[in-house]
């Protein structure tokens, strides 16, 4: 593939997209949709990872003064000539990403917020000695950018809030052209105070500065700002007019954030791994933004880069990697057995239909389910399907991949509710050594009750027998002693699950069934009959084990059957 354009992994610098010799998506056409439709302050909220920064440094390099027009030629924006001679480098630019204000205190992350504002109003460094501004005025934006002995930023709380509109008002002063505001990731120091305790604090500076910065600011031409939440005007944007918010349910800019289809199909066709299509689709695909379906474009580039390198055949689950999936573990703690019901069937591939309430404060995280549900669908767990029904509307699992974070979510919460119980759990697993079927089969029973489960809907077989089979290996992993091993090679194949017991000299053998039509006796004959026909106890007794005990257990929604043989 030597001619190829570099992948852009990690890529979130449009300039160094462009001259640094990468495949880019063309989403410039987001520049003319943002101005034939002005608003003050337009707001854009999107689950991470769909290209909210490297749009914002799009935004940057078209306006700024100064900046290179040549990073635009071929591009769909090059074709509006009209706006890029009235609006490309014409306009002072203020750019701010929020993605790191975070600190275990509200003070530590008051100090990341004065140094990202700081080094931003460091780049106007002529501002000092611009004969535009009075005397006064170059003294107070010394003071943005003064360091103290540990060369830290050193405005006061005071300061600190009025910093975007006093840098604002500076930038329009110098240049005679008011002020472009971009504000990348603005939520994330209000999640950041939420997990660490100081929520209410970060909520009253980020409220006073933005106020200023966006609410009564002269200077202000329009700002944008990007998040994964909409956080409620009560809580931040309180007053606000002229504001336009645009999130995932909104037609208007649905195609520049994530990747259409035919990009998809592009993208894949210029490195040659059409053949991947169906795969790509099927587990980074199934976002419906407005009326448009959507890929994530940081799985679909982490794996057509994974291609290329020869790391990898299959698609991988890459955004599970890239932040936490707390809110899942979180959901399913507080959620009811009704909750639990209408998940099992969001994993089993079904679909819900609930109210959405877009408008949230974090707050919202520890309250009603309901809000639950809106979180999950605002940060890209859940997607839309069709046309919402009276207010209400219809939610699924986009993809393999989300489906994937949420099995493995439900299982690692089941883990953690069986390890309070040790003695069930103890006993439970002694079963296995004493050759007792009828208490696996009971107790496995009475796990499965109280879990999740993959009903019988759209999920595929093999996806059902996998959910039951990490269930129960979570179980007998928790055995002191046990050396509990999946799908290990033995035999002729792969057993499902294989115990060592070295102390007692015993082995067990366990393969798994689904039993789509409900006949639990024909599945545990199949699963014994794999077995014994490709030899899995063939390593145990290699390894030593005297004693081996082979079991065939099949599923079926909440049941199971359990035969020994």
């Amino acid at each position: 593939m030597a001619g190829k354009a570099k992948l852009p992994m990690g890529i979130e610098d449009f300039g160094e997209m462009r001259t640094g010799g990468y495949y880019y998506i063309d989403k410039t056409g987001l520049i003319r949709t943002l101005l034939e439709n002005f608003g003050k302050v337009n707001l854009f909220t999107r689950p991470r990872r769909f290209g909210k920064t490297l749009n914002m440094s799009m935004l940057k390099y078209f306006f700024e003064i100064g900046s290179d027009g040549t990073l635009f030629h071929g591009l769909e924006i090059a074709k509006e000539r009209e706006l890029c001679r009235d609006y490309m480098g014409k306009f002072p630019v203020i750019s701010l990403s929020l993605k790191e204000v975070e600190g275990e205190c509200f003070d530590a992350a008051k100090g990341v917020l004065r140094s990202v504002i700081g080094d931003e109003a460091a780049r106007f460094q002529f501002l000092a000695q611009s004969q535009q501004l009075s005397e006064i005025e170059r003294r107070q934006y010394r003071a943005l950018v003064e360091l103290n002995e540990k060369g830290e930023y050193a405005m006061s709380d005071e300061l600190l809030s009025k910093s975007i509109l006093m840098l604002s008002r500076f930038l329009q002063k110098h240049y005679g052209q008011r002020v472009v505001v971009l504000v990348d990731e603005y939520d994330v120091p209000l999640d950041k105070g939420y997990g660490a305790g100081y929520y209410g604090s970060m909520v009253n500076l980020v409220r006073g500065l933005f106020g200023r910065a966006l609410k009564t600011n002269n200077s202000l031409l329009f700002a944008a700002l990007t998040g994964c939440l909409r956080i409620s005007r009560e809580s931040i944007f309180t007053g606000f007019n002229n504001f336009n918010v645009y999130t995932v349910k909104d037609v208007r800019y649905n195609e520049y954030f994530g990747f259409t289809d035919r990009e998809v199909r592009e993208l894949l066709e210029n490195y040659g791994f059409m053949g991947q299509y169906e795969a790509v689709r099927e587990w980074y695909d199934g976002y419906r933004f407005g009326n448009l379906g959507i890929y994530c474009p940081w799985d679909v580039i982490r794996y057509c880069d994974d291609l290329r390198d020869g790391n990898a055949t299959q698609p991988q689950n890459y955004w599970v990697n890239t932040s936490s999936n707390d809110i899942i573990r979180r959901f399913i703690g507080k959620a009811d057995r009704a909750a639990k019901d209408e998940m099992e069937i969001l994993v089993a591939g079904g679909t819900i239909k609930k109210r959405i309430r877009q408008e949230l404060t974090y707050r919202d995280m520890d309250s009603q389910v309901a809000y639950l549900w809106s979180i999950l669908f605002t940060t890209g767990y859940l997607t839309q399907r069709g046309r919402d029904d009276g207010g209400l509307t219809e939610l699924a699992i986009p993809n393999k991949e989300i489906r994937w974070i949420f099995t493995e979510q439900i299982q690692e919460w089941f883990a953690a509710e069986t390890r309070k119980d040790v003695p069930k759990l103890r006993r439970f697993c002694k079963a296995f050594l004493e050759n007792d079927v009828a208490a696996i089969e009971d107790g496995f029973a009475s796990y499965l009750r109280k879990t999740i489960s993959i009903r019988d809907t759209s999920a595929r077989k093999e996806m059902k027998e996998n959910f039951f089979h990490g269930i129960l290996l979570g179980l007998l992993g928790n055995m002191e002693g046990w050396r509990v091993c999946s799908n290990a090679e033995s035999g002729e194949g792969y057993s499902d699950i294989s115990v060592e017991i070295e102390e007692e000299e015993t082995g067990i053998v366990i393969e798994l069934k689904y039993a789509e039509n409900g006949d639990l006796d024909a599945g545990c004959q199949k699963a014994l009959d794999q077995i014994r026909d490709r030899n899995y106890q063939e390593a145990l007794i290699e390894d030593g084990m005297k004693t081996i005990y082979r079991y065939g257990i099949a599923c079926y929604k909440k049941r199971c059957r359990v035969v020994s043989g």
